[in-house]
């Protein structure tokens, strides 16, 4: 279905969530429509973020708000949709368009194949009734879905719209970018290069696929290596939960902007516990380029204040290959909790390829890394 028809189905005029890639004509639709015009649109940090934008949307307008996720997301909407949203709470109608990623039968990245076979029963648990759009799907029937979630949003409730892999088109390509000059891939290999025999714990998306791909073409071994392939924005929690259990190892967390957005209170954690062995950086392009390109907050705010503000002793910035070389130099000398904000350009190589590895081969190749015997 092409998304100019489904956007006039809906027939809505508020949107907030988080991009995903098989929204992605969806998330260009409102990129390309309202821009960052938060009036219409709102790109949350968050997919309970996004939830509780729309909840204020409803109590200032009386009208029903639409929510875009990831499937993945659906955890993070857990706790506002049944302690916010929920009829038996304030009773706020809402719409969910929920991008399928692992659906039974469709070939997926591990991270995605258990969510993908429960977000149906995930929706049913949490008393939302879900249409399903494929590729075939008609306008008359899309209608027809609408027309009667219309009842449940008069009674305070919630529907969603699950979209199948290729269900919609969109013919117009927003060009998304930034001023930045050093690759995120480039980043990298200079972060590798002073990491040496340190554990680094990757971020997910692209950020992990480049890491992974480095250390093959350097012909290194993975085993010090742990790739956040799901669980985006908690990177940094992981590499907090290793660092303060083995003060001895220098470890390296490889983080997004997006990522870090997601759940920025784990900085606030961090920057408490202080672990000295510790190195955060943020590889920063100001995009949530994995899943389409679509623009973070990270551009309008000072990553770098924040981890000061959240107790981290020291706070770098490198926007070259030149000054990044001086900067990690500076992170590991110091030999306390420090905070790296990388500004990376945005874009990828088209022959990007994927870990060969399972997540479990990963797992147990970096316990047996650090000594530990599962």
């Amino acid at each position: 279905m092409q998304i100019e028809s489904f956007i006039q189905r809906l027939n809505a005029d508020f949107f907030t969530g988080v991009p995903d890639s098989q929204l992605k004509p969806l998330c260009d639709f409102l990129y390309h429509t309202y821009g960052m015009d938060s009036k219409h649109h709102v790109i949350a940090a968050n997919e309970g973020n996004a939830a509780a934008i729309a909840a204020g949307y409803y109590l200032s307008t009386g009208k029903t708000p639409v929510v875009y996720l990831q499937n993945s997301g659906l955890g993070n909407l857990v706790n506002p949709l049944a302690s916010l949203l929920n009829e038996k709470v304030y009773g706020i109608p809402c719409l969910f368009v929920v991008g399928w990623r692992g659906e039974p039968g469709v070939h997926d990245e591990p991270q995605h194949i258990f969510q993908g076979e429960i977000t149906l029963g995930q929706l049913d648990l949490l008393g939302i009734p879900a249409f399903i759009l494929e590729k075939d799907t008609s306008e008359n029937q899309l209608h027809g879905a609408l027309r009667d979630f219309c009842s449940l949003f008069a009674q305070g409730r919630q529907a969603a719209i699950v979209v199948r892999k290729g269900a919609l088109t969109y013919d117009c390509k927003p060009a998304y970018g930034n001023p930045f000059p050093m690759t995120r891939e480039m980043a990298i290999r200079h972060i590798l290069q002073a990491a040496e025999e340190d554990v680094v714990v990757s971020t997910t998306g692209k950020a992990s696929r480049e890491l992974f791909e480095t250390r093959e073409g350097w012909k290194q071994r993975h085993s010090r290596d742990f790739l956040t392939v799901g669980s985006m924005g908690h990177s940094s929690s992981i590499a907090l939960g290793i660092a303060l259990q083995r003060p001895e190892r220098r470890i390296w967390c490889l983080d997004g902007d997006g990522a870090a957005l997601m759940h920025l209170g784990a900085m606030a954690i961090i920057g408490e516990c202080k672990p000295a062995n510790l190195i955060h950086v943020v590889l920063n392009n100001q995009a949530h380029e994995s899943v389409g390109g679509m623009p973070t907050a990270a551009g309008q705010i000072d990553l770098r204040g924040i981890a000061q503000a959240c107790g981290y002793p020291f706070a770098l910035s490198a926007a070259s290959p030149e000054e990044l070389t001086a900067r990690l130099n500076q992170a590991k000398i110091t030999r306390q909790l420090c905070f790296l904000e990388v500004t990376c350009a945005l874009g990828a190589r088209s022959d990007l390829g994927r870990p060969t590895t399972t997540p479990q081969e990963n797992k147990r190749a970096l316990m047996k890394y650090l000594g530990v015997h599962p």
